[in-house]
């Protein structure tokens, strides 16, 4: 039974504001009317919203009340959308669908964070689609008749780095499970995947809840980030039945419940410049689906010729049916509401735009059952005999193949011809099983594997213990150790004697902590030296009380919370309900990054806050890794301001900076190329630990630990420009510090008035007020004469770059080299054709960076580090530059010192303009003294008042308007000289006018009164 080409239904929904987000003062971007979603770009907000038409828009970031039992209802005359209206439109269409016999196909899409499991799995009592679809699936088939049997298989995977993990498995192969493809279907399957039998809704949430906890522990233990797996829950639906002619048929169903992976957009969090792009997985599936609903979407729409590479990745070739076949599709997208998340919020609308596109063709799967068991033998006899006959040896045939590639391929096929045998015998048996006797059997195991997890829920209200964090909410609680005992070990399952706890992954060391329970009283020590642990964020060097709800990080990836039911008193600081984020921001501050309220920021701090606690944990991971596989390489957390970096870009980066620990190298990785490097790390790690020989032999262009040496930003200096303004030259020796503040050296710069040819101006040129350059011709000269770097390792060559009024592309000195002190004694005109207001601003709030980098080569200073370890190595640099810096802080450890050090360097830019302003005046006035005092030796006779009158007006009118207003005295007295000569013909009336008391002539500059401030010639 045919169904006619139909359309994937598409829902987006926003969320409430989360705490950060509250926290920051964020604005909301999202507004939503009917089916229609519009999204307001917050940088440009009188610009029309983009807009946007789904099957549903659903509201629920405000307008809801919370009831007594916990769950959210929309408040009388609210648009919100409850997770029960969710249910009815999207969940509810599952299930009947399902009934019908059709294939159904649920997606979440979405960015990390924005909502996505809230939709599908809910949290506490507002269950989401996937548990209210179980529930209302059971009890539907409750209230059906007799005459129908019912048999439901569940399934639970998760796709990390193209590997498949059966979440029902505590243990998986090496790789993961192998995904083959069905011949005669065509389809692509799981190898190996346990398929449960579930008679009950309740023992479906037992599968998900022991999916979730395996889940748990694999990412911990891997170091994988649970936001950036995919989860596949599969349902199949049996529906046995006798038809018109009393033959039994099956009418099957199969549900796929799919929460996609963070969908950060990869020049977000992907590996922009990066060498190694190429390598990375870690945006691999997402990309692929995104392309196989694109190719979906042209072929809907009439396009020819499109090939949808469905084997792109892992992903699409297990959702090949459920995408473009045959299925009833719906996908739901979660939005953020925050102006931070603006670009992935939109990326999100675009990608559910394009699924809308796609129509499928689903059939009722209903077949007698006699004819599936018929279908069944006679395929397997088909491979028998290609097994035992020639069907295999036709390879031997293949055209321009070597013979090792005609044996690989052979044994290729012969894989695939087994692994297809084995998949079909497994039918035939269940088939041969009794529905309730698998369903016991199943019941029967899950309760052998889970006697312990059933013990510790009990124990949790009594008994002080463990409990995880993750920043998968979902993922948070999952596992629980207990420490009853007067004395409880934790370490590594290698360990001689086994630890009471075993902790496997990063940084654990066979020994690593010992717990003592005095009377209730509990206590945590390291349990060896360099045992890495941390309470509340600060690290752990000796026994210390533990307090209910303190946060404990053992080794790099294992973060629990105390609790302690039989103390309840919670330490100073601790809030009620301890999350993830708190504990990460915790850490982040003992390292000195501020985590306070971030309403007071602006939207590039607020990003580079969120990215600092995004990205520390995974910093302290790298060096574990790189710990772990000897390395050599140490990383941090830096940020950059936007005037030390090179582009036109101006937001503070968060980067990363790599060192080689055994030459002082050093790299600095955009937060993109660090999330990409972080991945295959990962996955050299893992492979390292299933006993991959071919790591030791890996090459160093695949190594995401090696990197070719590039030239380094040792530091920056700024030269404040107020001087140019008032045609006054600066000439200083600035201090070049690094992202820590650290001084690097010293910098010798002028910065000066010039004509066009570059000759020095006449002082004369001085103004006291910039708006007289407006409109008028000026030129400048930027000279770098030299610099002293303090240290030797970049003797090997050394050179500056900088940038002016608006310019692209940077200036550069030459590159001198086998010196600390180079003489670059660089110069440069700029020219400014007509001085505008724009010019004059730059030069009031402006200023020129100049970036010292120094070239690196790649050897070994002292070959006694080769043989340290990597943890020797860190442990000495660590000590070292403790010494160095005694009493520097934390803060200004871990952050760029630019913006700090660039107040400074303002403040003495204004500091020398003022000073030279006053040396300026008082030359002046200096000079007018002259003239007066010249004036006042001559004889009567030779006392010229038209003379003196020009002289001193030529001294006042090249000074500024402050001595301009001063002089208007004396030029109002000699305009009166001028009658009084006229009407009486005598030429010393000044001199034969009495003096009024407190008149003197002369100039005098009172320092007391203040910079530049000056006292005319002629003072009452």
């Amino acid at each position: 039974m045919a169904d006619k080409g139909e359309s994937v239904k598409v829902a987006v929904r926003v969320r409430p504001f989360n705490q950060r987000e509250k926290d920051r003062g964020a604005k909301l971007i999202i507004d939503m009317n009917g089916t229609q979603t519009r999204i307001q770009n917050p940088d440009a907000p009188k610009d029309e919203p983009k807009m946007f038409a789904f099957d549903y828009s659903y509201w629920s970031h405000d307008g809801y009340i919370e009831q007594d039992n916990g769950i959210l209802e929309p408040k009388p005359g609210s648009k919100y959308a409850s997770q029960k209206r969710v249910f009815q439109d999207l969940g509810q269409g599952v299930l009947d669908n399902a009934f019908k016999g059709f294939n159904c196909s649920l997606f979440a899409y979405g960015q990390t964070g924005s909502g996505k499991s809230y939709s599908m799995v809910g949290y506490g009592e507002n269950k989401g689609i996937v548990p209210i679809t179980c529930d209302e699936l059971f009890k539907t088939m409750a209230k059906s008749g007799a005459d129908v049997k019912y048999q439901i298989t569940f399934s639970m995977l998760e796709i990390y780095n193209e590997q498949v993990r059966d979440l029902l498995q505590k243990v998986n192969p090496k790789g993961g499970l192998q995904v083959r493809q069905n011949p005669k279907l065509g389809l692509f399957y799981v190898q190996d995947l346990k398929k449960v039998a579930v008679g009950s809704y309740k023992e479906i949430e037992k599968r998900i809840a022991e999916g979730t906890s395996n889940r748990t522990v694999a990412s911990t233990n891997m170091n994988a980030t649970s936001s950036r797996a995919h989860t596949v829950v599969t349902i199949t639906f049996d529906q046995i039945s006798k038809n018109e002619s009393g033959q039994e048929t099956k009418k099957t169903s199969v549900i796929n419940l799919v929460d996609l992976a963070g969908s950060e957009r990869a020049d977000s969090t992907g590996a922009t410049g990066d060498r190694l792009k190429e390598g990375a997985n870690i945006n691999k599936s997402l990309s692929a689906l995104g392309n196989v609903i694109s190719a979906l979407a042209d072929l809907s729409m009439g396009k020819k010729k499109i090939m949808v590479p469905y084997r792109d990745s892992v992903l699409t070739k297990l959702l090949q049916n459920a995408l473009g076949g045959n299925s009833k599709t719906i996908m739901i997208a979660a939005l953020s509401p925050a102006d931070i998340n603006y670009d992935e919020t939109l990326g999100t609308l675009r990608y559910a735009d394009r699924a809308k596109k796609i129509k499928n063709k689903a059939v009722v799967n209903e077949n007698p059952l006699d004819k599936l068991i018929r279908e069944l033998r006679e395929e397997n006899e088909k491979l028998k005999k290609a097994l035992t006959g020639g069907g295999v040896g036709a390879v031997d045939s293949g055209a321009g193949m070597t013979a090792e590639e005609r044996e690989k391929m052979r044994k290729a096929m012969e894989e695939e011809i087994r692994a297809q045998l084995m998949a079909n015998q497994e039918a035939l048996g269940d088939m041969g099983t009794s529905w309730e006797e698998k369903v016991k059997r199943d019941q029967e195991e899950y309760d052998a594997d889970n006697k312990e997890k059933v013990m510790a829920d009990a124990r949790k209200n009594k008994e002080p213990h463990f409990t995880n964090l993750n920043e998968d909410p979902l993922l948070s609680g999952m596992v629980s150790h207990f420490v009853s005992g007067s004395q409880t070990t934790i370490g590594r399952k290698d360990a001689d004697p086994a630890p009471n706890i075993t902790l496997n992954g990063l940084s654990i060391q066979k020994n690593h902590a010992v717990v003592i329970n005095e009377s209730g009283e509990i206590s945590l020590k390291p349990g060896g030296p360099g045992a890495k642990i941390k309470v509340n964020g600060s690290p752990l060097t000796g026994p210390r009380v533990l307090d209910h709800l303190d946060r404990v990080l053992f080794g790099s990836s294992h973060m629990y919370v105390f609790k302690n039911p039989m103390k309840p008193k919670k330490g100073d600081g601790t809030p009620d309900k301890v999350d993830w984020d708190f504990a990460q921001k915790e850490i982040a501050q003992a390292k000195g990054f501020a985590t306070g309220a971030m309403s007071g920021l602006t939207k590039d701090q607020q990003r580079a806050q969120e990215q600092v606690l995004e990205i520390l944990p995974l910093v302290s991971e790298a060096n574990a890794v790189s710990e772990e596989l000897n390395k050599h390489k140490s990383f941090e957390v830096v940020l950059i301001s936007g005037a030390a970096q090179e582009g036109s870009g101006k937001e503070t980066k968060v980067m990363v900076k790599m060192k080689n620990l055994l030459n002082g190298n050093t790299w600095l990785w955009e937060r993109g190329k660090f999330m990409n490097r972080r991945y295959l790390m990962q996955d050299l790690y893992q492979r390292w630990l299933d006993g991959d020989e071919e790591i030791k032999n890996i090459s160093k262009e695949a190594d995401p630990f090696w990197e070719p040496t590039e030239d380094v930003l040792i530091g920056s200096c700024n030269a404040f420009l107020q001087s140019l303004g008032y045609y006054l030259d600066f000439d200083d020796q600035l201090a070049v510090t690094d992202y820590k503040g650290t001084e690097e050296g010293q910098m010798s710069v002028v910065i000066a008035p010039c004509t066009q040819a570059g000759k020095a101006v006449d002082e004369d040129k001085f103004v006291d007020d910039p708006q007289e350059l407006v409109g008028k011709p000026y030129h400048y000269k930027v000279m770098i004469r030299n610099c002293d770097v303090n240290k030797a390792r970049f003797s090997k060559g050394l050179f500056v770059k900088y940038r002016v009024y608006n310019e692209d592309t940077y200036n550069q000195t030459p590159t001198l080299s086998g010196t600390l002190s180079p003489e670059w004694n660089h110069s440069r005109v700029i020219s400014i054709p007509s001085v505008s207001q724009d010019h004059l601003d730059y030069f009031e709030n402006g200023s020129i960076t100049f970036l010292l980098f120094g070239v690196q080569e790649d050897e070994v200073a002292d070959s006694k580090l080769v043989k340290m370890t990597t943890k020797e190595l860190r442990e000495m640099e660590s000590i070292k530059t403790n010494q160095e810096r005694p009493g520097l802080s934390q803060r200004r450890m871990t952050s760029f010192g630019l913006d700090s050090s660039g107040d400074s360097s303002q403040l003495k830019a204004e500091f020398i303009l003022l000073q030279k302003k006053y040396e300026r005046l008082e030359k002046k006035e200096k000079r007018m003294q002259e003239i007066c005092k010249e004036w006042e030796g001559k004889p009567a006779e030779q006392q010229q008042y038209e003379p003196f009158y020009r002289a001193v007006s030529a001294v006042a009118y090249s000074t500024g308007t402050k001595l301009k207003t001063r002089v208007h005295l004396l030029n109002q007295i000699l305009h009166g000289h001028k009658k009084a000569k006229a009407s009486t013909g005598d030429n010393n009336v000044l001199s034969k006018t009495p003096k009024p008391r407190g008149t003197r002539v002369g100039t005098h500059i009172s320092k007391d009164e203040g910079k530049n401030q000056s006292k005319a010639c002629i003072i009452q």
